[in-house]
């Protein structure tokens, strides 16, 4: 959801963008509002880049993220995706609330799958992803962000899912993410009351992972999506799949499904180079296969 948001804490300086080197290969943009850039190993930056509406996601920028996804799901190069927010006071505020408002029943009706394709999207990356939080990540904003494995805030972040207060629920996953990161109680509550959570106090309850100082959270980010890129592709998707795929099931399901996971890179060349490696004391030249 999206609203005119009371401005968070800012840092004593104004928030900078920060350079993580050069991409690769030239930006790529999937319609106005979402841009990819590729770095070295595998690194990918998915950044929502709609300034002028704190990225608020409209139906154009949920088409556009969901059609990003699908790329970067069949891209076998992709290792770590990383999103970010190219707006300097918010990672996102949530739906287009103005475009909401002008559209009939049926004409909402009709926007949910697209809706669900953005959300769906960032949540079904096959590779470990992480979000890049600083500003406001409220409503579907948080919800970009509960879908990534990982988060990363820096000191200005403001958290939350108000949706309760304008008369919906979320419906980007939040009722479904946010108990599995905090439990159904904590949830609840955060929720039921629509408040907003600062970025120390989201970090003591489990809402991000990490908090940072101001105007790092990005480069911060990126740097983690690089420590991750450096071990198996072949691994770290199958990694994901079975912590995904096990979450909440009981332990012998999940222990099957691991075993369903290790059998994917057992006999793969990403575990022939990475025992050669060890063996012959050098860095592995993953195979991605």
């Amino acid at each position: 959801m999206s609203e005119q948001p009371k401005q968070p804490q800012q840092p004593q300086q104004p928030q900078q963008p920060v350079q993580f080197g050069e991409p690769e290969r030239p930006e790529e943009r999937f319609g106005e509002f979402v841009a990819v850039r590729r770095f070295a190993d595998g690194v990918v930056e998915l950044a929502l880049d709609r300034p002028k509406a704190m990225n608020a996601v409209s139906t154009q920028m949920a088409r556009s993220i969901g059609a990003a996804c699908a790329a970067l799901s069949a891209d076998a190069s992709a290792r770590v995706v990383v999103v970010t927010s190219t707006h300097e006071r918010a990672f996102c505020v949530g739906a287009d609330l103005k475009e909401r408002n002008a559209m009939s029943d049926a004409e909402l009706v009709r926007q949910r799958p697209t809706t669900r394709g953005a959300y769906g999207g960032v949540l079904e990356l096959p590779m470990p992803t992480i979000a890049a939080v600083h500003g406001f990540a409220l409503g579907g904003g948080f919800e970009l962000a509960l879908a990534c494995d990982v988060i990363v805030a820096d000191e200005s972040a403001v958290v939350g899912l108000p949706e309760v207060s304008v008369g919906v629920i979320p419906g980007g996953g939040g009722t479904q993410l946010l108990p599995r990161r905090v439990g159904a109680a904590r949830a609840a509550e955060l929720i039921f009351t629509a408040r907003r959570v600062e970025a120390a106090e989201a970090l003591a309850l489990g809402l991000v992972d990490s908090v940072v100082p101001a105007g790092t959270d990005r480069t911060e980010a990126l740097a983690l999506a690089t420590r991750m890129a450096a071990n198996s592709p072949v691994g770290l998707r199958a990694a994901k799949r079975a912590l995904r795929l096990g979450h909440g099931m009981d332990l012998a399901a999940g222990l099957e499904i691991e075993d369903a996971a290790w059998r994917t890179v057992a006999f793969s060349g990403d575990r022939a180079e990475g025992v050669a490696a060890f063996n012959e004391k050098r860095s592995p030249n993953w195979p991605g296969e």
